[in-house]
């Protein structure tokens, strides 16, 4: 029986089969021998195929036998397990990567090794700048220009706010028959934002820490929303760092839309982009044509094969 993966608590997954049952279903032990180097094989998001309950059992006693092929996924380095991976959602047309520049502020580094992953994985993404309702004109200032620079790469950006509904009506577009993953890091109003945008998702929302203005973790597990519009959301719990998962050093450039482009300029076939003489990326930097911030986290991601970085 073929069902979508449309909840995972950790413990079990929700599957919804095309006549719209539920099943509960644990994960066959043979998953983990495949050689996953994942700390979750099945990730909302994905088809399987599962076992029905033979009869006497609840439908809490069905099992995924099996994954269907995924299009894409999104990936990311699995916390304090370094040579293990988390997969984030599987099967998405769209990744909205909900940042905020104040309260809490949502640091470059971060954006950019999640673009740098969609890249890797085929996976369009929308920047979702919220809560904007809460900026004074400096900060203002400061979001229309992180804004263009992601503009000027390619990416597409929104600005709203999850409490007032302000820039919804450029939001909602984006979203309609679709199905989007919602992640970013705690605090900056996903589950406030799913809210507005489901209101029967009811999903839990917590306040800042005002000792630190960081979030706190309200949504535990991730879950799949229909939109009433058409489409549905995957929701995810926050994530404070993002490592990335089985990059080469040498493909880490090819993520990075200016850095590639430039880069074919350079002396050198196999450049680093780093020391080399001819290097065509270090003279558009002199340049100010790439900007610092994008160039630091792309060393910052040369250095991801230091197990060590993820284990403090």
């Amino acid at each position: 029986m073929k069902g979508l993966v449309v909840r995972n608590t950790g413990s079990w997954y929700d599957v919804r089969t095309d006549d719209g049952q539920f099943f509960a279903c644990k994960v066959k032990g043979n998953f983990r021998l495949r050689g996953i180097r994942s700390t979750n094989p099945v990730a909302v998001g994905d088809w399987v195929e599962i076992s029905p309950p033979t009869q006497g059992r609840a439908q809490s006693g069905s099992f995924i036998t099996e994954i269907h092929d995924r299009r894409n996924y999104i990936i990311r380095r699995a916390s304090n397990l370094s040579k293990q991976s988390h997969i984030i959602a599987a099967n998405v047309d769209l990744a909205g990567l909900v940042v905020t520049i104040a309260h809490p502020e949502t640091n470059t580094t971060f954006i950019d090794r999640f673009l740098a992953s969609a890249e890797a994985y085929r996976v369009p993404v929308l920047l979702i700048f919220n809560k904007v309702d809460l900026y004074d004109a400096d900060q203002r200032r400061y979001l229309d220009a992180v804004m263009a620079l992601y503009c000027q790469l390619g990416y597409s950006c929104v600005a709203v706010s999850a409490a007032t509904g302000e820039g919804l009506e450029s939001l909602l577009p984006e979203l309609r028959d679709r199905t989007t993953l919602f992640s970013g890091n705690s605090g900056v109003g996903k589950s406030t934002l799913l809210n507005r945008l489901v209101p029967s998702a009811q999903a839990k929302t917590a306040e800042l820490s005002l000792a630190h203005d960081q979030g706190q973790h309200a949504t535990t597990f991730s879950e799949m929303y229909d939109l009433p519009e058409g489409g549905c959301i995957i929701d995810t719990p926050g994530i404070r760092g993002f490592g990335t998962f089985d990059f080469e050093p040498e493909e880490v450039s090819h993520y990075f839309r200016e850095i590639f482009q430039v880069g074919r300029d350079c002396r050198f076939g196999n450049c680093t982009h780093t020391h080399e003489p001819g290097c065509a990326v270090l003279a558009a930097l002199d340049r100010h044509e790439i900007a610092a911030s994008r160039y630091q986290s792309y060393l910052s991601m040369l250095e991801d094969k230091d197990e060590d970085k993820y284990r403090n």
